[in-house]
């Protein structure tokens, strides 16, 4: 059974789980939760802005728990369009950039970022479905953190193969050819990139797979 920690406040909900997963105070499957966070992580080691009323998450499963069918390279991606898909069925028209960001039309509303710690993998995300910092977009609408909670985690525990997150992602895909992504710290344009079966994208001659 899945463990839930609640927090009222806490720098990071992925900072806390990470820390306690090694201290082993906490094991898989867990999920902590939090009402604000004061030092969010975003991609790249970028900070995320973490406003009260927004959805902070992180959680960690068993690497053996996770469909077989699905490389951890493209965990984000996995686990982002599932959240997309719990948000479409109750009407937002959420999108998701490759590989692990959230989007409304052009404005970002959150992301995705996944580790892997020994075993288990690791991911946190954070969803502005209340507010959002200059430059950012809201959800398009209105759902209860507890709900979203609920409906996610339920979500998740029917362990879809990732062919079948696949299969709809795919037919999406063409959303992110005006945007871009970022590679070893470069930036590349996903004008031309394609989409491969197993969650990587090729843009020219370059394989690029997610690492977030």
């Amino acid at each position: 059974m899945l463990k839930i920690i609640s927090l009222e406040s806490v720098d990071s909900t992925h900072k806390y789980i990470k820390e306690h997963l090694k201290n082993k105070t906490l094991m898989p499957p867990c999920a902590v939760v939090a009402d604000i966070q004061t030092a969010g992580m975003g991609s790249r080691d970028n900070s995320w802005d973490s406003l009260e009323g927004n959805f902070f998450l992180s959680f960690a499963i068993e690497i053996k728990r996770l469909p077989k069918d699905l490389r951890l390279e493209s965990a984000s991606i996995y686990f982002a369009y599932l959240l997309k898909d719990v948000l479409a069925e109750f009407g937002s028209s959420v999108w998701l950039k490759w590989p692990n960001d959230f989007y409304i039309k052009d404005m970002k509303i959150g992301g995705m970022i996944t580790n892997v710690m020994g075993g288990i993998v690791v991911c946190g995300v954070g969803i502005n479905i209340s507010k959002a910092p200059d430059m950012f977009g809201v959800l398009d609408i209105k759902i209860s953190k507890q709900i979203l909670l609920q409906k996610y985690l339920q979500k998740i525990k029917k362990n879809i193969l990732w062919k079948q997150v696949f299969s709809k992602y795919k037919l999406e895909f063409y959303t992110n050819h005006k945007f871009f992504t970022h590679n070893n710290n470069q930036k590349i344009s996903l004008s031309d990139a394609v989409l491969q079966e197993d969650g990587s994208i090729l843009c020219g001659s370059e394989r690029i797979y997610s690492r977030r």
